[in-house]
């Protein structure tokens, strides 16, 4: 017997909607082959077209662009003389930075401490002035050190200078002045001006040169607790004044131990009449060394003012 074969028709597609792909059923006697028919619409996955050209070449930009940076990078790297240890002259090591050579700072440094190395010697240079600052915990400037053209100004205070084994050799603040050396040396040839007054131990001239003591418009006063020593051991002692000369011991005597004193300018007298002084006077000294003036005569007067010495 043979079988008919029939067809289901599949309903029609509504419009507006994507067509479904249509499938056809047969019912075939046994040892009847029939071929089954092909899909009417096959869909394609994948980027086809101008979108495909777009994404490559984009793809390709980007590579580029990787190849650019990496290529800058290494010739930064190679500039900028970058190490495992450092970049440049700039080292880091356990202690700090070190820089190797000359460097240029356009903005202030900030450092806990900066020595030089043990061969070499320690420059800041500057167009204009060197400023080192030092701030407390605030940030507020407690000691400032300028150095500049034509001056070097240090602001706080105290300024001390010291030796190298840590004696204050220099030091100022607002009260004093202390020079710690053991000797002070002014090698000018005007000497040392002073406006006000000078304690000192010692004041000695150099070897073969003249120590002078002056002051131009008003008087000279040397005081001393104990005494005061003046000596030349290969010259002369001069006392000029414009006025008088006082020697004044409060406490003591005054003592011209010579072998010969001499006052080569006292005025001499004339002879003249007993009991006419012309104005001149006889200095007398009393056994336990005090001196007094007695009116001169034609003889010797101490006898008649020797009420002086009691």
């Amino acid at each position: 017997m043979k079988g008919t074969a029939g067809t289901l028709p599949c309903p029609a597609p509504e419009r507006g909607h994507q067509q479904m792909v249509r499938e056809q059923y047969m019912t075939t006697t046994p040892g009847t082959s029939l071929e089954r028919p092909k899909n009417e619409y096959i869909y394609k996955i994948g980027i086809y077209g101008w979108r495909k050209r777009c994404l490559y070449l984009f793809v390709l930009l980007l590579l580029i662009i990787l190849v650019v940076n990496f290529s800058l990078t290494i010739w930064i790297l190679k500039v900028m003389w970058f190490s495992p240890t450092g970049m440049g002259h700039l080292r880091v090591t356990k202690e700090g930075l070190r820089l190797e050579g000359e460097s240029e700072f356009l903005f202030p440094l900030y450092a806990k401490e900066i020595h030089s190395r043990v061969d070499s010697s320690l420059l800041l240079q500057s167009t204009h002035n060197v400023t080192v600052n030092a701030r407390n915990s605030n940030g507020e400037v407690t000691g400032r050190l300028n150095v500049g053209p034509k001056m070097v100004e240090f602001h706080s205070q105290q300024f001390q200078i010291n030796s190298k084994d840590g004696k204050p050799l220099f030091t100022v603040d607002e009260n004093e002045v202390v020079i710690g050396t053991d000797k002070l040396r002014v090698t000018g040839p005007e000497g040392a001006l002073f406006e006000h007054s000078v304690e000192t131990p010692l004041v000695k001239a150099e070897a073969f040169k003249q120590l002078r003591l002056e002051s131009p418009t008003r008087s000279l006063s040397m005081d001393a607790p104990r005494g005061i020593n003046i000596k030349a051991q290969a010259g002369n002692i001069e006392a000029l004044s414009q006025m008088d000369i006082k020697l004044h011991s409060s406490d003591g005597v005054l003592l011209l131990d010579a072998e010969t004193v001499r006052l080569p300018k006292l005025p001499e007298g004339t002879r003249g009449g007993s009991g006419i002084s012309q104005g001149l006077y006889e200095i007398c000294v009393c056994p336990d060394g005090k001196l007094y003036l007695s009116v001169a005569g034609v003889g010797s007067t101490c006898q008649e003012y020797s009420r002086v010495c009691q």
